[in-house]
């Protein structure tokens, strides 16, 4: 008998792990293993195959042409295991089933509520699980199963190599804010004000951070930044306070100055604040995913 028939799919699922994600550390942190434990399989797995599939580049393994051609058909393999889970959950036995979303940090709670809310109102929506976190390990969640959508404000990384479908849900221009006592203080029109005022700056993990910053170079504006933020509702709560301007995304602004009580400076129109739903494609029609779609078809803003 080949030694090929006495391989289970754990070792192709390691490999193609391992593959996607570029490091053997990586993919064990994903599958929640030792890298002692990764590399073993992938010994086993080489060993019966008789080739090499990976070779190393500075940190990253790079597939050999064999590791390319058999992650060719890994990718059809698991795309037909995503097919048959996909047929369990049809009908009634979609009854009940978790529908799982991971969250970046970066995204304003307010739009998420907005965008998820529907999804507990479809008819047998299940059990609705969220799971917040940054972008690459939710990828890697989303890659093995473990989560059915991320919902971020950015697109998939291009150096990101995940089987993964992306669209943009919400797209808007940014206002910024300040707490009343704050905003009496500020002299001048808008965004001449921003000058030399107190800023609280999102985190680098925050998509439109650079733009933003890029916009104040190109207006000639230099506030101080006071502090930074990659939590979207913690720097709010501090703008609240009066610690300094924040920016939001213009399609809240009206649930950003009645929920903290502060007055909008002006529209920052040359900087997108942008909200992606990133799925695998077994996952496009599922019923929650199509609320939540239907939901920002309609707007944010209300």
């Amino acid at each position: 008998m080949s030694p090929l028939h006495e391989l289970n799919y754990k070792h192709l699922r390691y490999f193609w792990m391992v593959a996607r994600v570029g490091t053997i550390a990586g993919a064990a942190r994903l599958l929640r293993l030792s890298p002692h434990a990764i590399s073993a399989q992938l010994g086993t797995f080489e060993a019966a195959l008789g080739v090499s599939l990976f070779r190393r580049t500075g940190r990253r393994l790079e597939l050999t042409e064999a590791g390319e051609r058999i992650l060719g058909h890994a990718d059809e393999i698991f795309a037909l295991g995503d097919q048959i889970d996909e047929i369990l959950r049809d009908g009634s036995l979609r009854r009940g089933l978790p529908f799982r979303i991971g969250i970046t940090d970066s995204v304003p709670k307010s739009i998420v509520v907005r965008l998820v809310e529907p999804a507990l109102r479809i008819e047998r929506p299940g059990r609705l699980v969220c799971r917040e976190g940054a972008l690459t390990d939710l990828l890697g969640e989303l890659a093995v199963h473990r989560l059915d959508l991320v919902i971020a404000d950015r697109p998939v990384p291009a150096e990101v190599s995940i089987r993964a479908f992306g669209s943009l849900l919400d797209d808007s221009t940014l206002t910024a804010f300040a707490a009343i006592d704050l905003a009496r203080r500020l002299a001048g029109g808008f965004p001449q004000l921003l000058d030399g005022a107190p800023l609280l700056l999102p985190g680098v993990e925050v998509a439109f951070r650079v733009p933003l910053l890029q916009w104040f170079e190109a207006s000639r504006i230099r506030p101080q930044i006071v502090a930074e933020f990659d939590d979207s509702a913690l720097m709010k709560a501090l703008g609240q306070s009066g610690a300094g301007v924040f920016v939001a995304p213009t399609v809240i602004a009206d649930y950003v100055r009645k929920q903290y009580g502060v007055v909008a400076l002006g529209e920052i129109a040359g900087v997108r604040s942008q909200v992606h739903a990133i799925t695998t494609e077994r996952r496009q029609s599922h019923p929650a995913m199509a609320a939540i779609r239907e939901r920002a078809a309609r707007g944010l803003d209300g």
